[in-house]
């Protein structure tokens, strides 16, 4: 698990990460900044646990961690679809680390307290083009949105 960690938001590992020398890190986190925007505000905790999540996992200075994200944020910006996102994805992360990326997903949804139709339909969206079935999507989705409920 943590070389899929160090994968997703660390360090570039020799020759994974890189794909057409495209890095891998900074497809996964522009999907999950898709997300985050998806219901018309990429709002600050959403950000927030972006960044945490980068920083605390992976031991990213915060600096760091905004750098990639705002790396992220400009190939977002200047892609015409998410499919190069998830294809370097499916390429590089095995089916265990692409539920991972799924959860995280998940998590980054419910960060700000609720679900909009627009991210719903973008998170079913994400799980086909990442080859995850309906069933594992929803099982995560509940998994994440239990332990996402205040107490």
């Amino acid at each position: 698990m943590f070389g899929f960690i160090d994968r997703f938001f660390g360090k570039p590992a020799e020759g994974a990460a890189k794909a057409g020398g495209h890095d891998v890190r900074v497809a996964a986190c522009a999907i999950l900044i898709e997300m985050a925007g998806m219901d018309g505000e990429f709002s600050n905790e959403e950000r927030n646990h972006i960044l945490k999540h980068l920083e605390d996992t992976h031991a990213l200075t915060p600096q760091e961690a905004e750098e990639l994200l705002q790396t992220a944020a400009r190939e977002l910006k200047g892609a015409i679809d998410l499919w190069h996102f998830t294809n370097l994805v499916n390429q590089n992360y095995t089916k265990e680390e692409k539920l991972q990326v799924i959860e995280i997903m998940w998590q980054v949804v419910y960060a700000d307290g609720r679900l909009d139709a627009h991210e719903d339909y973008l998170a079913h969206k994400l799980g086909n083009l990442l080859r995850i079935s309906h069933g594992e999507l929803m099982d995560i989705k509940m998994k994440v949105k239990n332990v996402s409920k205040p107490a």
